[in-house]
């Protein structure tokens, strides 16, 4: 398989929508939750990176870090670009109980994203939710293929910072370099 020329990380509030072949998307998660969902037959996908699953009367500016308003964006952005949603599919990721001090966040954040596809009735086929490690994901949102990387503790902040602080260029060698457990599902 070719690597993608184009890389987007994915940050918290975000939502990005591609049907482009050449685009990976990642993202670093711990308590926050991402869906990677896709139609297989449109060509086209997207990933949703959210930090809580409501949020009441929440502005403009930060709506999207709430599970609600990001699944509804996601869902309505492959729609728009040609999906169909008999035919959505999802992988869900995150969730995890990193840090003790911010109570049952990950376990709230599984809850909301189980509840909300089967109440929407789109098909989840993989999910990995809960624990206690990082997670960082990969995604090619035509395809439907996501890849997992367990990260520990100690590393997940280091990660971060070189995702969010270098250039997206150099991401696939610092993937390579990791020592954590990867997992890839299809």
């Amino acid at each position: 398989m070719q690597m993608p020329t184009k890389t987007h990380t994915v940050i918290q509030g975000d939502v990005v929508i591609s049907d482009n072949a050449d685009v990976l998307l990642t993202t670093l998660l711990g308590s926050c939750i991402s869906v990677c969902m896709y139609d297989p037959l449109a060509g086209i996908g997207g990933i949703n990176h959210f930090l809580l699953p409501n949020g009441e009367g929440c502005d403009n500016n930060t709506a999207l870090r709430f599970g609600v308003n990001a699944m509804e964006k996601l869902v309505n952005g492959i729609l728009s670009g040609g999906g169909r949603r008999d035919r959505l599919l999802c992988k869900a990721f995150g969730g995890a109980a990193i840090i003790p001090s911010l109570g049952h966040i990950g376990q709230e954040n599984s809850t909301f994203v189980r509840r909300y596809l089967e109440e929407e009735r789109i098909t989840c086929i993989a999910q990995s939710l809960g624990g206690t490690q990082a997670r960082r994901i990969r995604f090619w949102p035509t395809t439907g293929r996501a890849q997992q990387n367990l990260v520990d503790d100690s590393q997940a902040i280091g990660i971060q910072e070189q995702i969010f602080n270098k250039k997206e260029a150099d991401f696939e060698t610092k993937w390579k370099k990791t020592n954590a457990s990867s997992v890839e599902l299809f």
